[in-house]
Parts: C-alpha cells; structure tokens; sequence
C-alpha cells in the first residue's frame, strides 16, 4: 500500500491529518473520512474492496470497514446503477465505482431514469444520496471505452449534478461534498491526472462548496475556462502568455452542472475575452453551453468571439494518436493570441 494512503485512512481518532498526496489518493482520503463520520456511507463497484479498485482509489478500505460496507459487485454496470438506487431510497449513502467512464452506459437508464427523477417522482418523499464515481478522460495509453470524456451527456440530464475535481485539494473537498449531498452525484475523476501531482491535504472533513467554480489565478486580458485534467494545461498557458505581457484569468468550473454562470460572467466583464478548454469532442460539448451562457450574458462586454479549444469530432483515438487528439498548452497559446489581436 501506498505510504501516504495508509497513514491518511488509519487515523482513528478523528483528529486532522495532513499529507501530501496525489489526487486519486485524496478521494481515498475522502471515502475514509466520510465512511468514519457515517456509517450509512457504503461504498460498491468492480474489483473496489479485495483489490482497491483499478486505480486503488479505495486500497484499505475494506480492511478497515468490513465487507458488508465495502462491496464487490458483478461485473454489471446496469446492477451497480441500479442497486445503488434501492440503497439510496432506504436510507443509505452508497458511493458506487464504475472503473471507467466508457463502462457507464449500461447504467444510463437507472441513473437517468431512477436516480435522477425518484425525488420528483416522489414528490420529495424518496431521494437518492448516490455518487457514481468514474474515472474519465484520456492520456493513459488505454484502449477503447477506457477514455471517454462524455460529461455534457450527464450535464444534460435535469436531477443530476456533474463534479469534476482538478487537483487533490479539490478531489479531497468535492467528494464529501458529494457524499453529503441528498440527491444524485455523478463524480469524474481525470485519470490523467491521478498521479500526476501531489498536493497537501488536511483531513480535517471539510467539504468544498458544490456549483461554484474556483478562480486558479487572477488575470485582466482573458479568461481562460476549463476542468479536469485540462485545468494543467491551461495553467500552463496562462503561465507562457505571462512571459508575453498576456494575463490570462483561470477558472476551473469544478461542478459543470449547475453551473456557477456568474463566477464566469463576472470574469469576462472584466478581460473582454473568453477561450473555453476541455478534451471531449466539440460538437455538443460542454464547452457549447459555457461558451452561449457568456454569449447571452455578458456579450456587452465582450471585445472577441468566444473561442473553443477542444478535442475532436472523432471516438478517442489509440495510444499512438492520443497526444494529438488531447488539447495542449500550445493549442491553447495560439487561441489566446488570436483573440487578444482582434
């Protein structure tokens, strides 16, 4: 086991702890505080509680909380949904892992139809306190289904909330937040990024808010907008155009739905420019429905046209292509100079 993780999920004592940890280590942390603080709190998925999960998002967790709160499941995406929707309905909190976005379709219809829906159609008698975890996004060599960027698919859906962690702090945060929420999570993890840094984590169970972007770094020339693993790429930008004299403002929307419009229009109020990142493919996604909210809100105060850097139109591309498909710094670069000469 990971040394970071066992000293973060072996306190007992409810005393805080920090550690610097990467991100698919905070989300461990976060299972572990929230499992301590509720034991209505279960956790179920493929291969999650013997062998921690594909990624060891939740290593430990069964030594410390028993099988009968840290669940196996069969390898059915649809059982998972669904049985996750009849523990909610009877008073559990049950996190339930798919281990790859690509492998969550089976489950649309208990969560679009079920999960999202069982608080109107109950009118407000039942909800469903779910997060359906995923690991999502590409740039790890995986072959098909193992690196979809669908977000906009759930973002569409009335019922559901879509929150997308960029960095440990973040992960560690949001997901109590999800945990704690009363109604339907879909929680996206960027595999990408899942090691890739680390960050120091108090575990001290304090949630992050939920549909409220966050503001990375302040700017006045253009507002960059992004979440996921693209979030890295962007700050990387935003640091090459400092070097020209450019200040670029960062945002990471973290929740995609609801969406936190003000935090954004507020932004573009302020630069006049909008370059909108994300690696899905560009036609539908949810870069369409940032970049119309800034066109309805804040056109006034717009001096270019809003512009997109994104994946493209295609199924995510083997290994060998992956690089070119993902959207990358210096993408992002030459969009930010095309609206600043306008």
């Amino acid at each position: 086991m990971n040394a970071s993780v066992e000293k973060a999920i072996n306190h007992e004592d409810g005393t805080e702890v920090s550690r610097d940890v990467t991100l698919v280590e905070a989300v461990n942390m976060a299972l572990a505080r929230e499992m301590a603080n509720d034991d209505n709190v279960v956790v179920l998925g493929e291969d999650i509680a013997t062998n921690g999960g594909v990624f060891r998002a939740t290593v430990g967790l069964k030594e410390r909380f028993g099988y009968k709160r840290v669940m196996d499941t069969p390898l059915a995406e649809a059982l998972i949904a669904g049985a996750a929707v009849g523990m909610a309905t009877q008073g559990l909190k049950p996190v339930a892992e798919f281990q790859f976005m690509g492998f969550i379709y089976a489950g649309l219809e208990q969560i679009i139809s079920h999960a999202a829906r069982m608080r109107n159609r109950t009118r407000g008698r039942l909800h469903c306190p779910i997060v359906y975890r995923a690991p999502f996004g590409g740039g790890i060599h995986a072959p098909e289904h193992h690196s979809e960027s669908t977000e906009a698919l759930f973002a569409h859906i009335p019922g559901l909330r879509v929150v997308i962690p960029s960095s440990p702090q973040r992960a560690y945060g949001l997901l109590l937040a999800a945990i704690r929420n009363p109604d339907p999570v879909i929680f996206l993890e960027p595999k990408r990024i899942y090691r890739a840094v680390t960050q120091t984590v108090k575990d001290n169970g304090d949630a992050l808010p939920l549909d409220t972007c966050f503001t990375l770094r302040e700017g006045d020339d253009v507002t960059l907008i992004s979440w996921g693993a693209s979030i890295m790429e962007t700050l990387q930008a935003a640091d090459r155009l400092a070097e020209q004299g450019v200040s670029a403002e960062v945002i990471d929307v973290a929740t995609i739905s609801p969406l936190d419009r003000e935090t954004l229009l507020c932004s573009v109020a302020k630069t006049g420019r909008a370059v909108i990142v994300h690696e899905a493919c560009r036609n539908g996604g949810f870069g369409a429905e940032v970049a119309a909210s800034i066109a309805e809100g804040a056109f006034l105060d717009l001096q270019a046209p809003v512009v997109r850097v994104t994946g493209y139109d295609t199924v995510m591309p083997y290994y060998r292509n992956e690089a070119h498909y993902l959207p990358k710094t210096e993408d992002i670069v030459q969009a930010v100079e095309e609206v600043i000469s306008l």
